[in-house]
């Protein structure tokens, strides 16, 4: 068997940034697996949308408010997905920023990095740890934290690899995520919760101007499967559609 076949049985996800693009994507194929799914976005009218197109699809999909950069969004979302599901068996953290551009390091405005870090980064600790008290509530909780290739410091430092653009904002930061996924899994080691991190591959979304080669469905495939592995499946580790990424 595969590490990442997908045997966990459906139950209730939270997607963050779930209200278009890739975090839309694994939204509605949990959902197509029979998973309940929170959709996690700040914008109400395009969360509200989501909902009712996943529900039109025929999952079972429930709106909740979230900013992840806002302490008493995140404990609101909490609270609110406890109320409705009692517990969380998968959390993916997707909600994610560019910081904008230019991001040469030697002439970016460092609000545009400041601003990367609390969403990419910050942004995914404080919703990991708020939901965490539900994800111990479930017998086989997920946590997938949606990275990119560009992060792998072993990638970035290959001559001739393709890591994108300069971006002193955004490529560190998903560096950051990825070094704060193998945290967690250090500290959660030997407890039932899986945690790791993945790479949609260059999606066409509106963080790139819709530049990627690569489809929010076929971005989405990576997460599906990391947030649905057996008890027995990796944790601490980093994944594209390949296989195994280094850090």
């Amino acid at each position: 068997m595969s590490e990442t076949n997908t045997v966990n049985h459906p139950g209730v996800a939270l997607v963050t940034g779930a209200n278009k693009g890739i975090g839309y994507e694994i939204a509605a194929g949990l959902g197509a697996l029979g998973w309940s799914v929170a959709v996690g976005a700040r914008n109400e009218g395009r969360r509200e949308a989501a909902v009712d197109k996943l529900r039109a699809a025929g999952a079972d999909a429930f709106g909740v408010p979230l900013d992840v950069t806002d302490d008493a969004s995140v404990t609101a979302a909490a609270r609110l997905i406890e109320g409705k599901a009692g517990r969380l068996d998968a959390l993916v953290n997707n909600a994610a920023i560019t910081g904008g551009g230019p991001q040469e390091p030697t002439t970016v405005d460092v609000e545009r990095v400041r601003a990367a870090v609390e969403t990419n980064v910050i942004g995914v600790i404080r919703v990991t740890n708020a939901l965490l008290p539900l994800l111990r509530r479930s017998p086989s909780p997920r946590i997938v934290n949606v990275s990119s290739s560009v992060g792998s410091l072993a990638l970035q430092t290959t001559p001739g690899a393709e890591t994108g653009p300069i971006a002193v904002a955004y490529a560190p930061s998903k560096t950051f995520l990825n070094a704060v996924t193998v945290q967690y899994a250090k500290e959660l080691a030997g407890t039932n919760i899986l945690i790791n991190a993945v790479c949609p591959g260059y999606t066409a979304t509106d963080l790139n101007g819709f530049r990627g080669v690569r489809t929010p469905r076929q971005g989405a495939a990576v997460a599906i499967r990391l947030a649905t592995v057996p008890d027995d499946g990796p944790t601490g580790r980093f994944f594209d559609d390949g296989g195994e990424v280094p850090w």
